[in-house]
């Protein structure tokens, strides 16, 4: 049987769901302030499991990578308009455009965040540590396995500018949150 002898010590805060409404009804909840967990060992992971990681490291760069090649692709379909086109043709053509440039884009940054989850989440397995170096080696591997089909010389530039990429996000992320109150 689980001890919740330390319960009574958690914070909570009062809730009044009806407090708008101005009527007389006195429904008053303890909520509690910090994040509930259903087993001890959840509360003390400081991180994303490694599937969290690869579905958010995915995600976000194939988001990211859409909306940068749409932007991209509709700004090519507005310069390849033609004097003599209608309006549907036109709109049509920066439709065409930034949809065909946006996928080409979402889906390379997604692989490219594919590839960096899985390696991350593989040092951190086999260091079985959680530091900087396993993103900087991921963002290396990264860069590495990306361009291999390249040839050897653009996978180290590639593997060298993702280790680099990498180290400064995670400076910038650590930065962020000692200097940047929430």
């Amino acid at each position: 049987m689980a001890d919740h002898s330390g319960d009574s010590e958690r914070k909570t805060r009062l809730y009044h769901p009806y407090q708008d409404l101005h009527v007389p009804i006195q429904n008053l909840y303890n909520l509690p302030t910090s994040p509930e967990y259903l087993f001890d060992e959840e509360a003390a992971v400081q991180r994303r499991s490694w599937g969290e990681n690869l579905q958010y490291y995915t995600g976000s760069g194939y988001l990211t990578g859409a909306i940068v090649g749409a932007g991209k692709g509709s700004i090519e379909g507005i310069k390849a308009a033609e004097p003599g086109d209608t309006m549907k043709l036109r709109i049509n053509r920066i439709l065409n455009s930034g949809g065909q440039t946006g996928r080409r884009y979402g889906n390379s940054l997604g692989v490219v965040g594919l590839i960096f989850a899985g390696l991350e989440s593989g040092f951190i397995h086999i260091r079985d540590t959680d530091d900087v170096l396993n993103s900087v080696m991921a963002g290396l591997g990264t860069g590495a396995l990306y361009k291999a089909a390249s040839g050897p010389r653009s996978a180290a530039v590639a593997g060298a500018l993702g280790g680099l990429a990498a180290g400064l996000a995670v400076a910038g992320k650590q930065a962020f949150k000692r200097y940047v109150p929430i």
